[in-house]
């Protein structure tokens, strides 16, 4: 019985650290839904900070987590200017390459002008052939690294542009005047 009175104040400084340690981690990412999102995320030499994350909801169906980045020191939300940015997508249901496709391609002709998607179109024709199925679990990373224009599943890059205009067009589904989903996009945005 005494030494387990000497263990008590061990155990309870291990109970507290192990506590702490948990709050530090915890305050370092947020999460979604189940889905994890760092707030500070290190990609090709540069460094982002969260802006806001959020939850998609389609109809009936809650379809997919999400959390937009800009370059660190860039607080101010410019998803559609020049600034580096990120979008990261983490799916709840299993979506077909075709569905991504059809999606983007309505979603673009619907907020664009016909200039602007014309602009644009074969862009978008060569990513849409690059689109994989996603299932439960899955991450696409949008990211625009000033130069760059990058679609990546789980880590692996499939498409990359240089076009400014496309990156402003792709972020705009998600973040422009006419998103798919204003709440969703308030949020993205750090404005809910």
């Amino acid at each position: 019985m005494r030494r387990l009175k000497q263990s008590t104040p061990f155990t309870i400084l291990l109970l507290l650290a192990a506590s702490l340690w948990a709050s530090a981690a915890m305050a370092s990412s947020v999460t979604e839904r189940g889905e994890q999102f760092d707030r500070v995320v290190e990609d090709q030499g540069q460094r982002y900070s969260l802006l806001g994350s959020g939850v998609f909801r389609y109809m009936i169906w809650t379809a997919y987590a999400g959390a937009y980045y800009q370059l660190e020191g860039e607080n101010e939300p410019q998803p559609l200017g020049d600034v580096p940015r990120r979008l990261e997508l983490a799916y709840f249901h299993a979506i077909s390459a075709s569905d991504f496709a059809d999606a983007t391609e309505k979603t673009l002709r619907d907020s664009l002008t016909l200039y602007e998607f014309n602009q644009i179109q074969d862009s978008m024709a060569q990513l849409n052939q690059r689109y994989q199925d996603v299932s439960p679990g899955d991450r696409y990373l949008l990211s625009w690294d000033g130069e760059h224009l990058r679609l990546a599943l789980n880590g692996e890059t499939l498409f990359e542009d240089d076009s400014a205009e496309f990156a402003r067009a792709m972020f705009g589904i998600w973040l422009g005047e006419r998103p798919l989903g204003e709440g969703f996009r308030d949020a993205l945005l750090g404005r809910s």
